[in-house]
């Protein structure tokens, strides 16, 4: 029987995939810091991680008022916070791992969730981040992600990025699961989006 309503969880009518959903677990925190657009984008994977990963956290972006909840986490001595976002200044994840370790501390990744350009002007516009040290990852493979129009190349999307994060943390099974669930996702999205439940070949 076909669903009369999308499902309250993932929003898709004719095939919900939460019951995909992998549960990963590592050992470091990772912060969304959205862009208050990607609140009502249904292609936004974000929502994904923050399901999948119990040590995970969402904080929506404002300009002059900083989410109070990010602050606290920035502030708390268990935390050793880096901001993913690659530039000539940034070291790769592998160091925060090992600062954190050597001060016996968390790492706390801060993603910047939104397009390329949302990105660049949290960054800007945030004074408030300034001063946390900026990391980059090494993508393993290309973007699987074909949600929306006009992706640069080599950009990824939030659940990516997070995945790249856990492989270098040493969680590569994890990743692994979490970028196939988002090639299971896409089918799934683009069948419901066109009005019909996916069948697989």
């Amino acid at each position: 029987m076909v669903a009369s309503t999308p499902c309250p969880e993932c929003g898709l009518l004719h095939n919900c995939v939460c019951a995909q959903l992998p549960q990963v677990s590592v050992n470091t925190h990772i912060a969304l810091l959205m862009h208050e657009n990607e609140l009502t984008r249904d292609t936004n994977t974000g929502q994904w991680l923050l399901k999948s990963l119990p040590s995970s956290s969402q904080h929506v972006w404002q300009r002059t008022s900083p989410c109070p909840k990010l602050l606290a986490l920035l502030k708390d001595e268990r935390y050793l916070p880096v901001l993913l976002f690659p530039n000539d200044l940034s070291h790769p994840v592998s160091s925060a791992q090992v600062q954190a370790a050597q001060a016996g501390k968390i790492p706390l990744f801060i993603i910047l969730d939104g397009t390329w350009q949302e990105a660049k002007k949290m960054l800007r516009k945030s004074a408030w981040l300034a001063d946390i040290p900026l990391v980059h990852i090494t993508p393993s493979h290309a973007s699987v992600y074909q949600l929306r129009r006009n992706q640069s190349q080599g950009n990824l999307c939030t659940l990516e990025v997070a995945a790249e994060v856990i492989r270098e943390l040493g969680g590569k099974s994890q990743a692994d699961s979490l970028i196939h669930f988002l090639a299971h996702y896409m089918r799934v999205f683009k069948a419901d989006k066109s009005g019909h439940p996916y069948r697989s070949n």
